[in-house]
C-alpha cells in the first residue's frame, strides 16, 4: 500500500514515531518523495528529523485549524526527498477547538489535498489515543500501519483501534485499508516476544509483516541527535530491520488495497 498512511495505536510507546520517520527514511533514501505529517501534539516526529519544536512557528496545528494551506507548512528534513509538516504544542488544543466546528473528522483530509500529488507517501504520525486527531487521520488515509509491541496484552489492545477504523469504514472513510501490523520492541532473548510474534500471527496471518523491529539501544538514542537510523546507526540491527519494512511495504503495494477487516476481526484474547 502506498498513498497516504496513518500510523496508529491508541497505546503509546510502541514505535509508532520510530516507525514513521525510519519508514519514511528508508523509502526516501531509495528514491520516493515522501511526506511525515506530525500529528501528535508531543512532536517527536518532529524533534526525531532534527527540528526544533520551540523554533516552529506554524505547525500542523494551523493544517487541522485550516488556517494556512499545506504547502506553507512543509519544511525540509536532513534526508533528501523527506519532508516534514511539523507538530507544536498548540496541537494539544486541538481537539477541544475541533468539537464545535463542523465536518471536523474531515479538515485534515481536505488540507491535505493540495499537496498529495507532490507525494508518493504520506505518513501521518498519530497521537497515542483514539480522539478527534486519530479519527482525522484515519478519514485522510488510505491505509493504517499499526505497530504492536511484542508485549503483554498487546493483542487485546488491538482491538479497541480495530473498532475505531471500523467505524471510520463505516462514516467516514469506506475506503480505508489496513497497509500492515508491524511488530515492535521484539527480544529474542524472551518467550514472552515468541509468544507475542506467534499468537499475532496466528490471529491476523498474513496482514503482520515479516519484518520485525528488535528493541535496540541505537534506535532510541537516534532522536535524541535528531536523524533517523539510518544516518545515526546504519549498520544497526534497528537500521536493518526498518530497511527491510521499507522493501516489504514496497512488495505490498497493489495486495493491502484489498485488505479487509474479516482478517482481523478473530477473537484476541490474552496470551496465555
Amino acid at each position: 500500500m502506498t498513498g497516504t498512511i496513518a500510523c496508529a495505536n491508541q497505546k503509546g510507546g510502541v514505535g509508532k514515531t520510530t516507525t514513521v520517520v525510519n519508514l519514511g527514511t528508508y523509502l526516501a533514501l531509495g528514491g520516493r518523495r515522501v511526506l511525515v505529517v506530525d500529528l501528535d501534539p508531543q512532536g517527536n516526529a518532529t524533534s526525531g528529523l532534527g527540528v526544533d519544536k520551540g523554533d516552529v512557528s506554524h505547525s500542523v496545528y494551523d493544517l487541522v485549524c485550516e488556517t494556512a494551506p499545506a504547502a506553507d507548512l512543509v519544511v525540509h528534513t536532513r534526508v533528501e526527498r523527506l519532508d516534514l509538516i511539523p507538530s507544536s504544542l498548540a496541537l494539544a488544543g486541538a481537539e477541544v477547538e475541533l468539537a464545535a466546528l463542523p465536518d471536523r473528522e474531515n479538515r485534515l483530509a481536505r488540507a491535505l489535498e493540495a499537496v498529495t500529488p507532490m507525494y508518493d507517501d504520506i505518513f501521518i504520525d498519530c497521537p497515542p489515543s483514539l480522539g478527534l486527531l486519530t479519527v482525522n487521520a484515519l478519514t485522510a488515509s488510505d491505509a493504517v500501519l499499526i505497530p504492536l509491541q511484542c508485549e503483554y496484552y498487546a493483542l487485546e489492545g488491538l482491538s479497541q483501534l480495530i473498532a475505531t477504523i471500523n467505524l471510520v469504514r463505516d462514516n467516514l472513510n469506506p475506503d480505508l485499508a489496513i497497509a500492515g501490523v508491524l511488530l515492535t520492541m521484539f527480544d529474542a532473548r524472551t518467550n514472552l516476544s515468541a509468544e507475542v510474534r506467534d499468537e499475532a500471527r496466528r490471529h491476523l496471518g498474513r496482514t503482520v509483516f515479516d519484518a520485525i523491529v528488535p528493541r535496540s539501544v541505537r534506535l532510541s538514542e537516534a532522536p535524541s541527535y535528531g536523524v533517523p537510523i539510518a544516518l545515526y546507526s546504519p549498520d544497526s540491527r534497528g537500521a536493518t530491520a526498518y530497511r527491510e519494512l521499507a522493501a516489504e511495504y514496497l512488495a505490498r503495494a497493489g495486495r493491502a488495497r484489498h485488505a479487509t477487516a474479516s482478517r482481523i476481526h478473530e477473537p484476541m484474547g490474552a496470551l496465555p
